[in-house]
């Protein structure tokens, strides 16, 4: 969307302005039932978690993208593309976050180029990110996990809120399945994980959101930086959690005896036609 002075980006000046009409003349703005949703609480479905391990990061999500009480996608790639030493995860709105890390990992690359380095900083995208966030208040709706390793301060870890606010922790966890997940951490994480214990206290965290959350589901996603952010192995399906055992609704077999039946009657039925008549 092109703003007034014609640079891209978000505007939000018809919403000011009708703030100001409805201040000035003393009246009530008409109010759709759009306008109406928007400002009751809402909950976003989406486990999402990070960690850090001697010489890495494990980033993980869950695969399930609602549209209020419908499962929209159950295969939804949580985990996003910054560069190739930096992913994210994002939470939310599903449009901001896949836009807000586009927009990011452009600039990255362009700011890769600019430098002459061979890896763009994470705190580089970390900055960006927040100030992005922060010019819009919190209207853009992407809760984001940021994790990614670099040669200058190497593996790290950060929460960028839709507000923009940062927090930069050994491991986190963010989404409406995020307590679930941060318990699992918070009972088990010590500062010496391997690889392997890492990726697996992450897919248990994350699972622990699916088992927990209504709007988390699905499939388990890792995606593993190392090697001073010179390898990335992003695995898509680490596990299945929740399987759908029937593919096609017309090949549907169960063996007989599955369900029991307790009790059979047959009932017959005479048509009867009722003719009324004018008098």
């Amino acid at each position: 969307m092109a703003t007034r002075n014609g640079s891209s980006g978000f505007n939000f000046d018809l919403v000011l302005r009708n703030e100001r009409l409805v201040e000035r003349l003393q009246v009530d703005a008409p109010k759709s039932e759009a306008s109406v949703l928007a400002k009751l609480p809402r909950k976003t479905g989406t486990t999402i978690a990070g960690m850090l391990f001697e010489g890495g990061v494990v980033l993980g999500a869950d695969t399930r993208a609602t549209e209020g009480n419908v499962v929209a996608d159950k295969n939804c790639s949580k985990i996003h593309y910054i560069a190739s030493n930096i992913y994210c995860c994002g939470a939310g709105t599903a449009a901001d976050t896949e836009a807000t890390t586009q927009l990011i990992a452009s600039q990255m690359e362009l700011h890769r180029q600019a430098t002459g380095q061979a890896l763009v900083p994470v705190v580089a995208a970390m900055t960006r990110l927040k100030q992005y966030l922060f010019r819009y208040q919190g209207y853009i709706s992407a809760a984001l996990v940021l994790g990614g390793v670099d040669e200058l301060h190497g593996p790290s870890l950060y929460t960028v809120y839709p507000h923009g606010s940062v927090d930069q922790l050994p491991y986190v966890s963010m989404g409406s399945g995020s307590l679930a997940a941060m318990a699992v951490f918070e009972a088990r994480w010590h500062e010496r994980l391997s690889e392997d214990e890492a990726k697996r206290l992450v897919y248990e965290a994350i699972t622990a959101g699916i088992e927990n959350d209504l709007g988390s589901g699905s499939n388990v996603d890792l995606c593993v930086i190392k090697n001073g952010g010179k390898s990335v192995d992003y695995v898509r399906g680490y596990a299945k959690e929740n399987p759908r055992p029937y593919r096609k609704p017309t090949n549907y077999t169960f063996p007989k005896g599955t369900t029991p039946v307790l009790m059979e009657e047959i009932r017959k039925y005479i048509e009867v036609k009722r003719v009324v008549s004018d008098l």
